[in-house]
C-alpha cells in the first residue's frame, strides 16, 4: 500500500513538469496571436492590448510552476527527459520569464512580504529624529499649511473633522 502511495505522489508531482511544458507552448502561441491582433489594431504596443493582464497571469503561472519544479530536485531526472537542455535550460528560461513578469507587473500583482510593514518600521526607526533634514530648506509642511490657511482666512480644522 505504501508503494502505491509513493507512485501516486510521484505522478502528481510529474504533472508540474508536463504542465510547465504546456504553459510555455501556450504562452508562446498566445503572444504570437496577440501580437498579430495588435498589428491589426493600429500597431499598438502589446502592453496596450486590453487583455494584456491575462498574458501576465499566464506568465505568473509559468513562474509559479517552474519554481515548484526547481524546489523539488526529485523532478530533475524527469526534467532532463522532457525538456530540451534539461534543468539548466529550465533554470535559464525560468529566469527570463521571471524577469519579464517582474518588469511588467502592475502594483496589484506584486506579492507583498507579510513582514514588509515591520521591515519598513525598523528601517524608519534608524533615522535620528532629533535632526530635521529640512532645516534651511524652507517652511515645513505644517507651517506652510498654517500660512496658506491664514492668507485665505480659513480656520484650522479640528480633530473631529469639523
Amino acid at each position: 500500500m505504501a508503494e502505491e502511495n509513493k507512485t501516486t505522489v510521484a505522478k502528481e508531482m510529474l504533472w508540474y513538469v508536463d504542465n510547465y511544458i504546456v504553459l510555455i507552448d501556450y504562452y508562446d502561441r498566445t503572444i504570437s496571436r496577440i501580437a498579430a491582433r495588435c498589428v491589426r489594431q493600429g500597431n499598438i504596443a502589446l502592453e496596450e492590448y486590453k487583455f494584456y493582464p491575462y498574458v501576465l497571469d499566464v506568465l505568473e503561472e509559468i513562474c509559479d510552476t517552474g519554481n515548484y519544479i526547481m524546489e523539488h530536485k526529485e523532478l530533475y531526472p524527469y526534467v532532463e527527459k522532457r525538456i530540451a537542455g534539461g534543468v539548466d535550460a529550465l533554470r535559464k528560461n525560468l529566469a527570463i520569464y521571471q524577469e519579464e513578469l517582474t518588469n511588467n507587473q502592475s502594483p496589484e500583482m506584486l506579492r507583498t512580504d507579510p513582514n514588509e510593514s515591520k521591515k519598513l518600521a525598523e528601517a524608519m526607526s534608524n533615522f535620528d529624529k532629533a535632526v530635521d533634514p529640512t532645516v534651511g530648506a524652507g517652511m515645513n509642511i505644517d507651517d506652510l499649511m498654517n500660512k496658506l490657511m491664514a492668507e485665505n482666512n480659513i480656520s484650522k480644522p479640528t480633530d473631529s473633522g469639523q
